[in-house]
């Protein structure tokens, strides 16, 4: 064996060698050309030494594997770490410190021991010692989901999900609807109204140049096999530098996620309840202050949990919820017969608010940041594009599909969230309002968690008091969302800012910048111009976007 490999590699190919049948079943799978082009393709990753984990963030594919995967239901949850781990999911000073996965999963093994237990110290000391030399952020790229036997065990670190699963093609594809399809489809039919409708023509543009700007990310990871994350690719195209600067960006993407979400639930609960009022020490908390500060309130504990297994078990409904909002929308036109508002409520272009709609539609395909993630952990990334073109089909079918109804519904007054404008007495429009209220609380630590996971690999892992500033860290951070949201209390326009200001660099810039940099020598003119037409499209959205969100954030401030 090569001293290139990385110890985790070794341990799952030892585990091969001692066991004759897996080899058989491996020697089985390779018959299959599609399969041995992609165990090829893993091969070279696993077989060449690593240089991206060793750098600031290190926690980023395991931070952002929880916010994008929807974790398998096959996996049984009695007796794992999800439901055995629960009683001591807070954050604790033996838990929170980056220690050995030995040590994690010790935390949550059941009182009688297993069979895998008994294997486990019936191995030979020096591969124990292999093992415990491990860190809780583990080398990602050896624990690629296809580089590993389909009967392995699951990890047992705590904030894993079990990466040792292959993930299925129906699995990614679910993982990539989970991640485009979020709160960004409440705001399409705000954007028509801002846009106009030949606005809509942008949506479109968008979701052809995302998903393009998709497949240069996969092309990135192809040509260098050890690359396995955004940063990665950052790292490989830029430097340390790039690496840095790309994370920081998208982790700034993901705090203003978590400030939406706290709007959100302000906005949907003040409605539903819009007389909700406190009086502390002869201050008046009005609905949208108190529904605020009760959200991070409830979302507080949640961001304090070390294995979030739960809740990413839950946030599959996020897929459900978005389907169900959008079917209520329907119904309420269609069935309840609302209406639809006459062509002189509504506007064919509108150009004074159009860099608005520009960054709404933008802020819908801002999945880039968990792309390559999906891409690494399925059994055959080939089927990588089919995976990204159907979600990118399904997704803008949904988006343009409520932008045309709430839009053509409520007209001129259609409103930042369309949840706002449904009629309070229908049926259709509780179930939406209250699905769109609870889907952020499952959210809300999946999004701030890979932030507060960057800012703890800061802290020295031997220091005394880790575990007070990680329960600091993440405190501040729910806390300063709440501040910012209650600051700047306009979803649709923060929502704007957020798509013109950050998605136009992490979906567009950035992966073509990328791409032109790390495979410089073998980019076709063709290639080359397409990059660049890109690029200019999406400096140009950013420019005009932002300026045009902030100036009407600063206007409605000021009134």
């Amino acid at each position: 064996m090569k001293s290139s490999v990385s110890e985790q590699s070794f341990l799952y190919e030892s585990e091969d060698e001692e066991n004759p049948e897996n080899v058989m079943h491996k020697d089985k799978d390779d018959g299959n050309d599609s399969d041995s082009s992609d165990a090829s393709t893993e091969n070279q990753r696993r077989s060449k030494p690593n240089s991206y984990t060793t750098a600031w963030p290190q926690s980023y594919r395991q931070s952002m594997d929880m916010l994008g995967s929807v974790p398998s239901p096959k996996i049984g949850m009695l007796g794992t770490s999800s439901l055995t781990g629960w009683g001591s999911s807070f954050l604790s000073s033996s838990l929170t410190r980056r220690h050995t996965s030995e040590t994690l999963a010790s935390a949550t093994k059941p009182l009688l021991p297993t069979v895998a237990d008994e294997k486990k110290d019936e191995q030979p000391p020096p591969q124990q010692q292999r093992l415990s030399s491990h860190s809780l952020i583990l080398p990602f790229t050896s624990r690629r989901a296809s580089a590993i036997k389909k009967d392995d065990k699951l990890s047992t670190v705590p904030h894993e999900f079990p990466t040792a699963r292959r993930s299925s093609f129906g699995q990614a594809l679910l993982n990539g609807g989970n991640v485009l399809c979020g709160v960004g489809i409440l705001s399409t039919p705000f954007a028509a109204k801002e846009g106009g409708w030949l606005g809509l023509s942008i949506l479109l543009l968008f979701a052809v140049l995302c998903y393009y700007t998709g497949l240069l990310l996969r092309d990135c990871m192809e040509s260098r096999p050890e690359l396995d994350t955004y940063p990665d690719i950052g790292q490989a195209a830029f430097g340390t530098t790039g690496r840095i600067i790309i994370s920081i960006v998208l982790y700034l993407e993901l705090y203003a996620a978590g400030i939406e979400q706290i709007i959100l639930e302000s906005d949907n609960l003040s409605s539903l309840f819009p007389n909700a009022h406190l009086n502390v020490g002869g201050y008046e908390l009005n609905a949208h202050l108190l529904f605020a500060l009760m959200t991070a309130l409830a979302v507080l504990p949640t961001v304090w949990l070390r294995d979030l297994t739960i809740l990413s078990y839950i946030s599959v409904g996020g897929v459900i919820a978005s389907i169900l909002v959008v079917l209520c929308l329907f119904w309420i036109g269609l069935v309840d017969d609302v209406g639809f508002q006459g062509k002189e409520t509504t506007t064919l272009l509108n150009p004074a608010t159009l860099p608005i709609a520009v960054g709404l539609y933008g802020f819908c395909y801002s999945g880039h940041a968990v792309f390559p993630n999906i891409y690494s952990s399925m059994a055959k990334p080939s089927q990588f594009p089919a995976v990204l073109l159907t979600c990118f089909i399904v997704c803008t079918l949904m988006y343009a599909g409520v932008a045309f109804m709430g839009y053509a519904m409520f007209g001129e007054s259609t409103m930042s969230q369309f949840t706002l404008n449904l009629p309070k007495n229908l049926v259709a429009s509780k179930i939406a309002v209250w699905t769109t209220v609870v889907n952020p609380f499952t959210k809300y630590a999946l999004t701030v968690t890979p932030i507060a996971m960057s800012l703890e690999e800061l802290i020295p892992s031997n220091h005394p008091q880790f575990l007070i500033f990680s329960i600091l860290i993440r405190t501040a951070l729910v806390i300063s969302t709440l501040l910012v949201g209650l600051s700047v209390p306009f979803f649709g326009l923060v929502m704007s800012l957020i798509g013109s200001l950050l998605t136009m660099f992490i979906s567009l810039i950035l992966p073509c910048a990328c791409f032109l940099s790390i495979l410089k020598g073998k980019v076709t003119r063709l290639q080359g111009i397409v990059c660049g037409i890109i690029i200019i499209i999406g400096l140009i959205a950013a420019a005009f976007g932002t300026y045009s969100s902030v100036l009407k954030i600063a206007q409605n401030l000021s009134s």
